[in-house]
């Protein structure tokens, strides 16, 4: 879908280029296929056209041709008949062999039974009954209930892999102020384009990885951002915005080629492992084993999505993250802690998620700069059940669900 004209999103980054990328309109052509049926009232095909002059030759081929098929007609007969005459022997071989077996007090040779089928579904008792989350399921073959957990402990493994620590201090020309610009930016570009939440999640992760490596300049800052962006909608969207599209949100401050390039330079960075895990689907797997409605889940959207603006939580594990958003949410919602089936499937304690709850809610409860508006605005919406007005709850019942 392409971007409206109307509206761009604020660029709060340096303009380098006002050219503006021309857009040629071609015609494609299209290839009629004949139909291989003949039309109505035409004469139908024929394999071949015989001269009357050969039409002895073809009498004398048919006849030929007749003998051959009579004399295969009898071989084949033959070959039956013998085949019978062999199979009546060796049915009266074995019959003598077997009996000459039991003489010696040898027991015949029985033929392996089939193994019966094995079940293609795990074995229950893997999962609690209490911790299945999954078997109302059970009987849908679009939502693979039988996968589920193996599919989030596998994206729990890969995590390993993908830790991150502070790169700021790596980066001479960049600081935690502009890094917090460009992903406001990056929100507000997920909401107007309106692609999914794992595409913001995804080019944020993105974003970091490249700029761990690799050193850049705050002209480059907003490119390295709009890509990242280009690279996850193609990854998680049906269908991505193109590049023209990114290029206008970037106020045409960079060229088509520049953007190109910085595709080939972030994919060969991450050596084209970009199936990062991210917290929104982790957030959404363990909310359902507490059932929360829609308002509950979309408050730990709101606390996750602030936590992308902070340098702080970067190293931050997805699978922490989500649970200490959802836990922070069920306390402001007044729902209860921590429970066992929470602790199950995303192996985590109460020990565990308790100092980042707390830097969770002092972001919520004092945000770091005021200048950073997107999500709270983009949260205070009655789509999203305006969670952003949400006072954050006191410091000492916190502590008192976090004991």
């Amino acid at each position: 879908m392409p971007f409206p004209r109307g509206k761009k999103p604020s660029s709060c980054f340096p303009k380098q280029h006002a050219s503006v990328p021309g857009v040629e309109n071609q015609e494609e052509a299209f290839q009629v296929k004949r139909s291989p049926s003949s039309p109505q009232g035409a004469p139908k095909k024929r394999s071949a056209f015989v001269d009357i002059t050969n039409a002895n030759k073809v009498q004398a081929s048919n006849h030929t041709k007749k003998e051959k098929t009579t004399k295969k007609i009898q071989k084949s007969s033959t070959v039956t008949v013998k085949n019978e005459a062999n199979h009546k022997k060796l049915g009266s071989l074995t019959s003598e062999g077997q009996s000459e077996q039991v003489k010696l007090g040898k027991s015949p040779v029985q033929e392996p039974k089939a193994s019966p089928e094995q079940p293609t579904r795990d074995q229950p008792g893997q999962v609690p009954e209490e911790f299945d989350i999954d078997k109302e399921h059970s009987k849908d073959c679009c939502m693979t209930s039988e996968y589920a957990k193996e599919i989030f402990d596998y994206l729990k493994g890969r995590e390993e892999k993908f830790v991150l620590q502070d790169y700021l201090h790596k980066q001479p020309d960049l600081n935690k102020d502009m890094r917090g610009i460009l992903v406001d930016w990056m929100v507000e570009v997920q909401e107007n384009f309106e692609l999914n939440h794992e595409t913001l999640y995804l080019a944020v992760k993105l974003t970091d990885h490249y700029l761990s490596c690799t050193a850049a300049l705050r002209e480059s800052l907003q490119l390295i951002g709009s890509t990242s962006m280009l690279i996850a909608s193609k990854f998680e969207e049906r269908c991505p915005p193109c590049i023209d599209d990114f290029l206008y949100i970037c106020d045409d401050a960079y060229k088509r080629e520049e953007m190109i390039a910085m595709e080939v330079n972030i994919l060969q960075m991450l050596k084209f492992d970009i199936n990062i895990p991210v917290p929104y689907r982790f957030l959404r797997r363990y909310a359902k084993c507490v059932q929360a409605n829609m308002e509950t889940l979309t408050l730990a959207r709101y606390v996750c999505e602030l936590s992308l603006l902070e340098v702080e939580l970067i190293p931050e594990r997805a699978s922490l993250l989500a649970s200490a958003c959802l836990l922070l949410a069920l306390i402001m919602k007044g729902l209860g802690g921590w429970t066992p089936i929470l602790e199950f499937h995303t192996g985590y304690t109460l020990s565990d998620l308790g100092l980042l709850v707390r830097k969770l809610h002092s972001i919520v409860a004092c945000p770091s700069d005021d200048k950073l508006k997107a999500v709270r605005s983009k949260y205070s919406h009655s789509v999203f059940f305006e969670v952003a007005k949400i006072p954050a709850v006191d410091i000492q019942k916190l502590e008192e669900a976090l004991k």
